[in-house]
């Protein structure tokens, strides 16, 4: 089967978002409406279990009890537009640091984009991030030359689940017209390739640091990165045979043993 399409991840995926730029700009938005938040690295890695920005803001309040000082009345009368109103804010920091160009792509990305954009391959993004999050994103960390690249995006403000719900990955094949089994979705955590498997779209997983230590049992190979010629990749799940970084010809074989793994499954 040919290759139809390559599904990205934004977050943790094209670039380690999380720590460099969402945890500093939370901890902004917190110091910007006087609460006494810290968000570290260890805490943000448990918050990062549960999909969503809004959402994850809402798991702290009920798993944390954190003092709400002056803002106690308004979460009771208005939780859901308090939550929002914090989720902007972040929203506006985390603009700012990738205007200032402080959340780069990770290792392989750009090649990998401009490689499969110039050989006609059809490459979408499904992000359980909200349109006005991603659209700075694909300004900044992106750029005009990668995004004339992509064709489709698929946002979590699209569908009724996020990840690990597998709405976004089909949303996404239905708009691309393509079978989800000539798919590859490339993800950074379990619950994307959760998501990408109850769609079943086989999944590549670059992991980072907050993502290493997740189990990715349906994931059809386990890498460090995506690579470059001169910084090979560290192959953690292996899809069958051994490559020095990810390119097409990689992802056509990458896609080849997931159809061959189905078949024999079934």
């Amino acid at each position: 089967m040919t290759l139809g399409a390559l599904l990205f991840d934004v977050d943790g995926t094209l670039a380690d978002t999380e720590p460099e730029g969402h945890l500093p700009a939370y901890n902004r938005a917190f110091r910007e409406h006087g609460l006494d938040w810290t968000w570290t690295k260890k805490l943000y890695r448990k918050l990062l279990l549960i999909s969503g920005g809004r959402e994850r803001i809402d798991h702290y309040l009920d798993r944390y009890d954190p003092e709400l000082g002056p803002h106690d009345e308004r979460v009771r009368d208005d939780r859901a537009g308090w939550i929002d109103e914090i989720h902007r804010s972040k929203s506006r920091y985390f603009r700012d640091r990738l205007q200032d160009g402080q959340v780069p792509l990770r290792a392989g990305v750009a090649r990998l984009i401009q490689e499969a954009g110039e050989a006609g391959m059809r490459i979408a993004i499904v992000t359980n991030a909200t349109r006005a999050t991603l659209e700075p994103f694909l300004a900044y960390a992106l750029g005009d030359a990668l995004l004339a690249h992509i064709e489709l995006t698929v946002c979590g403000d699209e569908v009724a689940h996020k990840k690990p719900a597998p709405d976004l990955y089909r949303m996404a094949c239905e708009r691309l017209g393509c079978a989800p089994e000539s798919c590859i979705a490339i993800e950074d955590s379990n619950a994307g390739v959760t998501a990408a498997h109850a769609a079943r779209v086989p999944a590549l997983v670059t992991v980072n640091d907050d993502t290493r230590d997740q189990a990715f049992e349906h994931a059809i190979a386990v890498l460090d990165s995506l690579g470059e010629p001169d910084k090979p990749v560290g192959i953690i799940k292996s899809p069958g045979f051994d490559f020095d970084y990810v390119d097409l010809d990689v992802l056509r074989r990458t896609s080849a043993a997931a159809l061959a793994h189905t078949r024999g499954a079934g």
